[in-house]
């Protein structure tokens, strides 16, 4: 081959051929995903993660002393939710007759996942302790229920799963001692 012949096949610049574009895609690819995920950690809040756990770890023993107050009291709610009208129907039972009657109630639906959806209602009851609150149409999720006393002496805990449980049942039980 002489020295013409080698001018006239010369190779285009590394540009114009395919190959090393190809190459490239895979680690551009990569650096737009991980632009686009360290983007979405910066910008959106994470919910799960509490900011003073200290001060929410104390004020656990607080919603304990409410605990065993309810268990004290003998107190208990059924929990319905009538999509049809849109209502949550209770009834609230207490096994000392002797205390005076709740005359509200309030009532939180705290969302497992997103805060932004939960809702928070004081419920008026009538003499038999039922109660009907209108509400929006819950989302199928699970729930975590909260019913306490008008000036929040006391409170019942638990979790719905809606619409898998028709109704739900609050009692407050005393914790079993740890020597058992």
């Amino acid at each position: 081959m002489t020295v013409s012949a080698l001018k006239s096949t010369s190779a285009a610049p590394w540009w114009k051929h395919r190959w090393p574009w190809f190459l490239m895609l895979g680690p551009a690819i990569a650096i737009v995903a991980g632009s686009y995920f360290c983007y979405l950690a910066y910008t959106q809040q994470d919910a799960l993660v509490v900011g003073d756990y200290y001060k929410q770890g104390k004020a656990i023993n607080q919603d304990l002393r409410r605990d065993h107050r309810a268990a004290a009291l003998g107190v208990s709610a059924e929990l319905t939710y009538d999509a049809n009208q849109g209502l949550l129907i209770g009834k609230l039972m207490q096994a000392n007759d002797d205390l005076p009657l709740q005359k509200k109630v309030f009532v939180r639906l705290s969302h497992a996942t997103q805060p932004e959806k939960d809702i928070n209602l004081f419920a008026q009851l009538d003499a038999s302790g039922a109660f009907s609150i209108r509400l929006p149409m819950l989302e199928r999720s699970r729930w975590v229920l909260l019913l306490e006393g008008e000036r929040r002496e006391w409170r019942l805990a638990g979790n719905w799963s809606w619409p898998k449980q028709q109704a739900v049942t609050l009692q407050a039980e005393l914790p079993k001692s740890m020597e058992d």
